[in-house]
């Protein structure tokens, strides 16, 4: 069968939308461009007026320079291991409750399932005081246990997985439980395995969050080994003011960004696809 063609106008209205949407591309991705072409230069060059694109010498040792000032190696591990465990703990809770929520029918499950949206209402800074008390009394503070269980549990992680699971049909859990198979073997084998799209989503939108999360460590940490990222490179600020460090803030700046940029692009399609298929229903 020949392929139809497109009449000119329709040519010229797309073409106009492909060349709109490169130049927002674009212009979404220069700062970035930027960022990391300054963490290159020198000082003298960061500062200038109007600032050069693209250095004219590559100055390496800026990433080298940076980790000598502040604990970047150290706080690189802390930032892996706490965003990697909290990540973990919260899609095995989210998706465990979301599979109880979804599957199964027990008395109160409605009226359980609006407290917990209604929890998504309420601004972080709420609890953030009462959170920070519990952790206090539980003897938290300044080590990983504070940092990483108070985020292993979500109110949108839970209603994600909740609505994403809804989907899976009832048959293949009915047949599974004829076969002999546990809860939790099924949720195990048969709910988490069809639920990659989803627990990629959620698992993409809390590493970041969690890699990026400044407030809640600076609250928690008092000792430098125990910096996250974002607290070690709170610590260029004392440098801020000297035009002379400003290209060790960009190279800790993109030194940081780099994680988040990779989980992202790795999950992106399954990012699309969960957002795509999580929608809202009953």
């Amino acid at each position: 069968m020949a392929r139809r063609r497109l009449s000119v106008p329709a040519m010229v209205s797309s073409t106009l939308k492909y060349l709109v949407l490169m130049a927002a591309g674009v212009w979404m991705l220069l700062p970035f461009f930027w960022m990391f072409s300054a963490s290159l230069m020198t000082s003298q060059e960061v500062t200038r007026l109007p600032p050069p694109l693209l250095p004219a010498i590559p100055q390496w040792h800026n990433y080298i320079d940076v980790a000598r000032v502040v604990p970047l190696v150290r706080s690189y591990f802390n930032s892996l291991l706490v965003t990697g465990l909290t990540v973990a703990g919260l899609l095995f809770t989210s998706s465990l409750c979301g599979f109880a929520f979804a599957k199964y029918d027990f008395p109160g499950r409605n009226v359980l399932f609006l407290l917990v949206l209604a929890s998504m209402m309420i601004p972080f800074f709420v609890t953030l005081i009462p959170v920070f008390y519990i952790v206090k009394q539980l003897g938290w503070l300044n080590n990983y246990a504070g940092l990483i269980l108070p985020g292993v549990v979500s109110a949108y992680g839970i209603f994600l997985m909740r609505q994403f699971i809804l989907d899976i049909p009832d048959e293949l859990i009915d047949a599974a439980r004829i076969d002999g198979a546990s809860e939790f073997r099924i949720y195990w084998q048969i709910i988490l395995p069809l639920s990659g799209p989803a627990l990629a989503t959620l698992g993409s939108f809390n590493f970041i969050s969690t890699w990026n999360s400044f407030l809640w460590p600076l609250l928690v940490v008092q000792s430098r080994e125990l910096f996250t990222v974002p607290l070690a490179l709170n610590s260029l600020r004392t440098y801020g003011m000297e035009a002379q460090f400003h290209h060790l803030q960009m190279a800790g700046t993109a030194v940081s960004v780099i994680p988040a940029m990779i989980v992202f692009i790795a999950l992106q399609r399954y990012f699309v696809k969960g957002i795509a298929l999580t929608g809202l229903k009953g």
